[in-house]
């Protein structure tokens, strides 16, 4: 193409919540803001309120507004809406876990992994033991070899595969036999930007002190072992997040822990600047909370797995839980002493998961394809 700029765009597999796979598209997006966002189903107010201001390409299904409520009840279409999905750019950059690397495109197309799709390839993980059996779990088991091969068939198709993290990386080498590099994602916590409290939560937050826990909420993010683990502790606990579990665990919580979701980025400020530490007990990809938290200079207490293994330093950042149950959870509590934390040394390691050292590298992964 020459000195010519390419003409890029960004695909994004589903719009439809609030996590960090969002915040990355977002974090795209400020390093192409000219990009247009192709995407299965888009819900405005599901997900980041900043989609609004970007030019957005959505398949037919989005027509269905059961689907742009619950992506997953589209399981069955998901495959032959994105094979049809067409992108019009010279670079296609595919931030997936499972679709968005399928759409279709005459451009190069650089995939960005979180991982290679957990339904399909970490099923028991993914849907919990309970809900293997159930019918979502028993669809998802009749359709797995079909959108085993079309998962396959799709990753083959990409010129070049980016990992957000080591765990990723060898995940995509056993599954799809592909060499990435790793790139890891930003985080966008702008420290001296405005807080404001969460209606109702003033009181429980009080002057800080409490625990965070800020995750989707599904069975592999252990979330029930946390707030089981705070069940008699004179220590408190903010869950942060939505998801398919969120009715039961509100059911099953005491009186030391409360739950919150659909928080703007003000509240979120809030909710970490006043926290004394983030609890991570899920199985991650990458895990991008700890940056988050460390950005405020607060510790994680984390699983020792998965991405959080590329972005916690163990004694300086945080400290690793072996397995994640109520029990281990609690003890690491328990044992959790503030003073012990230099919050000037966490702060500076987050430093090198800038959004500038991210927007560098992706640019530069752009024009090795143009």
């Amino acid at each position: 193409m020459g000195d010519k700029e390419p003409v890029v765009a960004i695909a994004h597999d589903y719009l439809t919540q609030r996590g960090g796979a969002e915040r990355v598209v977002l974090a795209m997006h400020r390093a192409f803001p000219d990009a247009t966002i192709y995407t299965t189903l888009y819900d405005p107010d599901g997900t980041y309120p900043e989609f609004r201001s970007a030019r957005i390409v959505t398949s037919p299904l989005n027509r269905v507004a059961l689907f742009r409520r619950d992506h997953r009840a589209a399981l069955p279409f998901l495959a032959a809406a994105s094979s049809a999905l067409k992108v019009r750019a010279d670079v296609v950059i595919a931030s997936t876990s499972g679709w968005a690397h399928g759409f279709r495109s005459d451009g190069r197309m650089l995939v960005y992994c979180h991982s290679p799709a957990r339904w399909l390839y970490l099923t028991r993980q993914y849907l919990g033991e309970a809900g293997r059996r159930s019918p979502r779990g028993l669809a998802l088991a009749a359709l797995r070899p079909l959108l085993v091969r079309w998962d396959r068939r799709a990753a083959a198709g990409a010129d070049r595969y980016v990992a957000n993290s080591t765990v990723v990386r060898d995940r995509i080498t056993e599954v799809y036999g592909v060499e990435a590099d790793i790139v890891h994602p930003p985080h966008s916590v702008d420290t001296g930007a405005r807080l404001e409290p969460v209606p109702g939560l003033e009181g429980f937050v009080g002057d800080g002190g409490h625990f965070l826990v800020v995750s989707r909420l599904l069975p592999y993010k252990n979330v029930d072992q946390a707030i089981e683990a705070f069940r008699g502790l004179d220590e408190r606990l903010l869950v942060i997040g939505a998801g398919p579990l969120a009715e039961a665990l509100e059911a099953a919580r005491p009186r030391n822990v409360r739950l919150a979701s659909r928080l703007s980025d003000a509240q979120m400020r809030w909710a970490y600047s006043s926290a004394k530490a983030l609890v991570a007990p899920s199985h991650e990809d990458f895990g991008i909370t700890p940056l988050e938290g460390g950005a405020w200079g607060r510790p994680t207490i984390a699983l020792r797995a998965g991405g959080y293994l590329d972005t916690i330093v163990e004694g300086v950042t945080g400290t690793f839980i072996e397995r994640p149950t109520a029990a281990a959870i609690r003890e690491a509590v328990r044992a959790f002493d503030p003073a012990a934390w230099d919050g000037a040394r966490i702060r500076s390691h987050v430093e090198g998961f800038s959004e500038r050292r991210f927007r560098e590298r992706l640019r530069a992964e752009v024009l090795r394809l143009a």
